[in-house]
């Protein structure tokens, strides 16, 4: 869905998320918590719209709190939006949240179920561990590489240079394939210290 919506805006195909494969955790697990949490409101879908939004809303808010608390830096960032929390999450997202968790829960999980009900459960075991491996795998491998974009932060920053991030995307580029897509995915990375730098020039700003 997001490789989608950047190609409209940037005619670009960008493999988006943290992680190297085709998949972004963050909608998966939005979507087992719907699926979870929200089968009891199937007879009321406007409750069920909104809860999809605070669950999702929730999970996109904290998913980006930790992120910058454990890396030193905003992956991304909806200050320039209107209606935004903290520039974490922002009503431009959260209604499609809720028409999206309400698509999951009426359409396609009923979809997805019925085909899988009809597949031996053998099989069904087999390519879950096939899945899982993989996945463990790529998370292990891109854990590393998000660690060398915390180092090489960093190392950015103890230089007090005025265009840390910039520095920081030049860098990792040089690096490989796997630091450069990372830097391709988020194109509105920006490290903690600038975050700070961007709050103060707003500050600035309204006082004026």
């Amino acid at each position: 869905m997001e490789v989608v919506t950047i190609f409209l805006e940037s005619k670009k195909l960008v493999n988006r998320g943290f992680l190297i494969g085709p998949y972004c955790p963050i909608y998966g697990y939005g979507c087992l918590l719907i699926i979870i949490l929200l089968h009891k409101y199937l007879e009321d879908p406007l409750v069920l719209f909104v809860m999809a939004i605070l669950i999702c809303s929730f999970l996109e808010y904290f998913t980006s709190y930790f992120m910058e608390k454990l890396f030193n830096a905003r992956w991304w960032d909806y200050s320039n939006k209107r209606f935004n929390i903290n520039g974490r999450i922002c009503l431009e997202t959260m209604i499609p949240f809720g028409i999206l968790g309400t698509i999951i829960m009426y359409m396609v999980n009923p979809f997805f179920v019925g085909i899988l009900e009809k597949i031996p459960f053998w099989i069904l075991e087999i390519v879950a561990i096939i899945l899982f491996i993989v996945y463990v795998s790529d998370s292990v491998i891109s854990i590393i590489v998000i660690n060398n974009f915390k180092n090489e932060i960093k190392l950015a920053e103890k230089d007090r240079t005025e265009e840390i991030t910039k520095r920081v995307r030049k860098t990792l580029t040089k690096k490989g394939y796997l630091h450069k897509r990372l830097i391709n995915a988020f194109p509105h990375f920006k490290t903690y210290k600038e975050v700070l730098k961007d709050i103060e020039t707003r500050i600035k700003n309204l006082k004026k």
